[in-house]
């Protein structure tokens, strides 16, 4: 089984338990950030790795969302608590390293701790941007590796734990993916320490 099948298959396995996995986080600020996060979206909007539907919540009810994630049962769960809330929300099951979706699609592309996940995270940013209007804008909470040196090696060290029982890395360098994706305009804000970050996200592309 490659990378991608062994990760998408942890997040099968954990899907019921994963609520209840995450709620620690929810107290340290992390529903506080995604209010936050999702009040920057605007126009037709694209959630990549819904989950079990943490940011749903937080979404005007006019917005025109389309919400997708690798995990047939992470969606389900999301699809089972929102369904009767937003029941406009288009829910599909959908990897973003390779999407569906016809180029220059959505206005907004938002994520949330997703991209620690993605097993080549350059690739699935490449494929944001192609599906970004001109000018659209994609606006991310994610954890990084930290700049600081005894920290970050740490975290090297020990990444293999939560990689190996969730498929997440706790060192990934997000902005120099997103530089070589090709993104150029990234404004980053940081919340906790040098970790947890914003990243808002203007894609700079030429209108065919």
């Amino acid at each position: 089984m490659d990378t991608n099948g062994k990760i998408k298959k942890r997040y099968d396995r954990i899907a019921k338990y994963f609520d209840l996995l995450e709620k620690p986080m929810g107290t340290s600020g992390f529903d506080k950030w995604r209010k936050e996060l999702v009040r920057q979206v605007n126009g037709k909007t694209l959630e990549i790795g819904v989950g079990t539907g943490k940011n749903l919540p937080y979404y005007a009810k006019d917005i025109s969302l389309t919400a997708i994630d690798f995990s047939k049962n992470m969606l389900d769960k999301a699809i089972e608590k929102h369904k009767n809330s937003l029941p406009n929300v288009n829910f599909l099951e959908m990897d973003v390293q390779n999407m569906d979706f016809e180029d220059d699609t959505f206005d907004t592309v938002i994520t949330s701790c997703v991209f620690c996940s993605v097993p080549d995270p350059v690739k699935g940013l490449k494929e944001i941007k192609r599906v970004l209007k001109p000018d659209g804008q994609l606006v991310m909470l994610e954890h990084v590796r930290s700049n600081d040196k005894m920290l970050g090696t740490l975290m090297d060290w020990f990444n293999f734990i939560p990689l190996n029982i969730m498929g997440s890395n706790i060192n990934r360098r997000t902005k120099q993916n997103l530089i070589k994706a090709g993104f150029n305009d990234i404004k980053v804000t940081e919340l906790w320490k040098d970790i947890v970050k914003y990243f808002h996200v203007k894609n700079e592309k030429l209108i065919k």
